[in-house]
């Protein structure tokens, strides 16, 4: 039975939270990837940082609808989200943007639980780690060339 041993990329590009956006966006573009996994000083996985991440920056922005009472402004909306769209729309670095909640595996996860994972919680690629340290990276391509023999 293949595990994720197998089937994972080895040399995984990387991120900090001071990598610029743009950088970030050279970084996908360049090596044809639609994640990166956000490492510390000392390279243990603090994140992950997507396309959808840098897309949402070119979204269309949505004011809340607030009501004046008084002195009051009542927000019929989340405040809260409508400051961490604010703050992800104008973001500068990749610590604004990436997701700090990363669903990882290990090295020994079995193909079969990684493609579970991956639908049910339509996650694109899964960093490999062993203990804190980022080992690898499985993406949908990676199950897919195991699929096909390659």
């Amino acid at each position: 039975m293949l595990k994720a041993v197998d089937i994972m990329t080895k040399e995984v590009i990387t991120v900090t939270e001071e990598t610029s956006v743009r950088d970030l966006a050279r970084i996908l573009t360049e090596h044809h990837i639609g994640s990166v996994p956000v490492v510390d000083a000392g390279g243990r996985l603090i994140g992950i940082v997507t396309e959808s991440d840098l897309i949402e920056q070119d979204k269309n922005f949505h004011i809340p609808t607030v009501i004046s009472l008084f002195d009051w402004i009542i927000y019929l909306e989340s405040e809260k989200k409508f400051e961490r769209e604010l703050k992800r729309m104008t973001a500068r670095t990749v610590s604004e943007i990436y997701t700090r909640e990363v669903v990882t595996i290990e090295p020994s996860t079995p193909v079969s639980q990684i493609a579970d994972t991956m639908t049910s919680r339509k996650i694109h690629a899964l960093p490999v780690v062993d203990g804190e340290k980022l080992v690898g990276i499985v993406a949908r391509i990676d199950l897919i060339r195991s699929m096909a023999g390659s």
